[in-house]
């Protein structure tokens, strides 16, 4: 039986702020349904490859594909041009991206936050999205905050809810940007409890940046240390946490660790 092509390919890509390469010549892979942990210092590139997935970046040089669709395709040299809108519905109707800061509408409900996309994006009648968006809710343990507003939610309630709105597209692909980052301590467990449940049911690729090193041994099926916008070191999680081959892996998780 053949291997599946990758569901995510960067091939030389390119990123640049203000003339700062963010990723440089960037080769990356990821697997259908692999569960990927993406670490590194700041500034290596890890968002960024998260946001170009999510089609709110461009880049400068090199090529992007997301489950047999081109996203990017600027040869080197070449003037970056903006992808066919048609192709830009289609990539972000497979890829679901939780951020940092929740990103939720403050002057919504929780039940109209994640019934608002399905119903414009997708056409869905309103029964039917908010049939979704219960379903949901109650997958992330919030049924209860259907008709809130998210100023009434903890940090970790908006985090579950944020979750459960990416989820609301029935995306092949998930993103997760520091998602436990803007949280308290005590609220953290409350949102990885729900990506641990995600990554059981293994029905989703999902990618995570994250500076959780623990979470990532027990989340991932590889990790991958990005460092100067190039990938250094990746591997099983059990090798790349615990044995580093590549100095700069190690000192990094020694400098994690330390905090």
């Amino acid at each position: 039986m053949a291997e599946a092509p990758p569901i995510v390919r960067f091939a030389g890509v390119r990123k640049s702020f203000d003339g700062v390469d963010v990723l440089r010549d960037l080769d990356f892979e990821v697997a259908p349904r692999e569960r990927v942990a993406l670490i590194g210092p700041s500034g290596s590139g890890k968002s960024t490859i998260l946001r170009i997935l999510m089609t709110l970046e461009a880049i400068q040089a090199g090529r992007v594909e997301v489950d047999g669709e081109l996203l990017w395709d600027v040869p080197p040299g070449s003037a970056p041009a903006a992808p066919d809108p048609r192709r830009l519905r289609v990539v972000r109707s497979k890829v679901g991206m939780v951020f940092q800061q929740f990103n939720l509408f403050p002057h919504m409900t929780v039940l109209d936050n994640l019934t608002l996309a399905p119903r414009r994006v997708q056409g869905l009648e309103p029964g039917e999205a908010e049939a979704r968006a219960l379903a949901l809710l109650r997958r992330v343990g919030l049924a209860e905050k259907a008709g809130a507003r998210p100023a009434q939610l903890s940090g970790g309630q908006k985090q579950r809810v944020a979750i459960a709105r990416a989820l609301a597209l029935e995306p092949r692909i998930m993103l997760f940007d520091e998602v436990t980052s803007a949280l308290d301590p005590e609220l953290v467990g409350e949102v990885l409890a729900v990506l641990r449940e995600l990554a059981r049911e293994g029905r989703m690729t999902m990618l995570l940046v994250t500076h959780q090193m623990h979470f990532a041994r027990e989340f991932a099926d590889r990790v991958v240390f990005l460092d100067g916008g190039r990938v250094v070191e990746q591997g099983p999680p059990e090798r790349i946490l615990r044995e580093p081959e590549n100095e700069r892996t190690r000192a990094f998780l020694r400098a994690v660790l330390e905090a």
